[in-house]
């Protein structure tokens, strides 16, 4: 458990995080994953474990056989985020990809189970995963004296219902809040873009959890960044959906009391960390990208050059365009990729380029 001033301040109440991003595996998944080989067994797994997954469920279930000594299999999309995959295969599991969707992989990897004689461990729709989960619940009755509100990521619903059952079955009278991502066909929370929860984890849902709140991606990637630049925290986009929820007004905190954000897993690619990370630094004026034209003679770069440098601006890369931007025969185009201060001091970089003679275009 995790307090943060920002957070808090920014979404009017008391926010504390949950953060199962720095759980064994990565997220919450091993809960699950880990119950349901316990209730099989040693004799029901004995033969092997089989699931379907984004990339957490399979990297909890490899651990989780890695542990008992049983063969593991896990089917996951032909898009799942390579590291998830490659955390999987280092847990010793044999990864097939493939699939279009999580959805069509677990059917695949129920057929796989039929055949091979294997235990299939579906990711969320099952009763001793549900309540795998639902340990994460009781840590927060423990840990949260004055907990009030918590806000739990949705795509399965494992999760969310897991925890609602332990929290409301011994203190009803505190709210338990599922967020979804708008579009689950293409979105960075990977590991929520399921397209509906499944036949049990619905009705627990239904039963269970106050009420439901959809993200989007904007927010989704401006909650990674900010839980990374304030809290020194790597969270995937599934797992910042409930931080987005609390930051963009879908879901209030708790007028008394703490309200509790799950960070569900923080296993991201780099690169998308990245480039998520860059496109925050170009909305807040941290980074500017400015597209201009010099003539094409010796000497021109230089004094283009020298001009942002009397701005006060950090030159990060400069490329040159000769073609596709209707330019003169003795022109070329320069790109610029600058290091700011924010928003008035890109401001005034823009100004002193154009006052020097120089037509910059802001590139987003």
């Amino acid at each position: 458990m995790l307090s943060t001033r920002t957070f808090s301040e920014r979404a009017g109440g008391v926010v504390a995080l949950k953060a199962e991003n720095l759980q064994r595996t990565g997220s919450f998944k091993v809960r699950g994953a880990g119950a349901k080989l316990t209730a099989l067994g040693q004799e029901g797994c004995a033969a092997g474990v089989v699931g379907a997954s984004a990339g957490n469920h399979a990297q909890a279930l490899a651990a989780a056989a890695r542990t008992l000594g049983v063969p593991c299999e896990v089917f996951v999309p032909a898009d799942a985020p390579i590291a998830k995959t490659e955390a999987a295969r280092d847990q010793g599991a044999i990864v097939h990809m493939g699939g279009a969707s999580v959805d069509e992989c677990v059917g695949i990897a129920q057929e796989r189970a039929r055949e091979g004689g294997l235990a299939f461990v579906h990711p969320f729709d099952d009763p001793d995963v549900v309540a795998g989960q639902g340990s994460l619940g009781l840590e927060l009755l423990e840990d949260v004296p004055d907990l009030a509100r918590v806000v739990i990521p949705v795509g399965g619903g494992g999760l969310c219902s897991g925890v609602a059952i332990a929290v409301k079955s011994a203190r009803p009278e505190v709210e338990v809040i599922g967020v979804q991502v708008a579009d689950t066909s293409l979105t960075i929370a990977d590991g929520i873009a399921v397209k509906a929860p499944g036949e049990l984890t619905r009705r627990l849902l239904d039963q269970w959890v106050d009420e439901m709140a959809v993200v989007g991606e904007d927010e989704t990637a401006e909650a990674m960044v900010l839980l990374m630049e304030r809290c020194k925290l790597v969270v995937e986009g599934a797992g910042a959906v409930g931080v987005a929820a609390l930051l963009g007004g879908q879901v209030a905190c708790a007028p008394k009391g703490t309200t509790v954000a799950v960070l569900s897993g923080g296993n991201v690619d780099p690169g998308l960390l990245a480039s998520i990370a860059r496109r925050h630094e170009t909305e807040v004026g941290r980074r500017l990208v400015l597209l201009t034209r010099v003539p094409d003679r010796p000497g021109a770069l230089a004094g283009l050059l020298a001009c942002v440098a009397e701005t006060g601006a950090n030159i990060v890369h400069v490329s040159h365009h000769r073609e596709g931007l209707n330019l003169h025969v003795r022109e070329t185009a320069v790109e610029l990729v600058l290091e700011t201060r924010g928003h008035e001091h890109a401001k005034r970089v823009g100004e002193t380029l154009q006052g020097s003679g120089y037509e910059a275009r802001v590139l987003q």
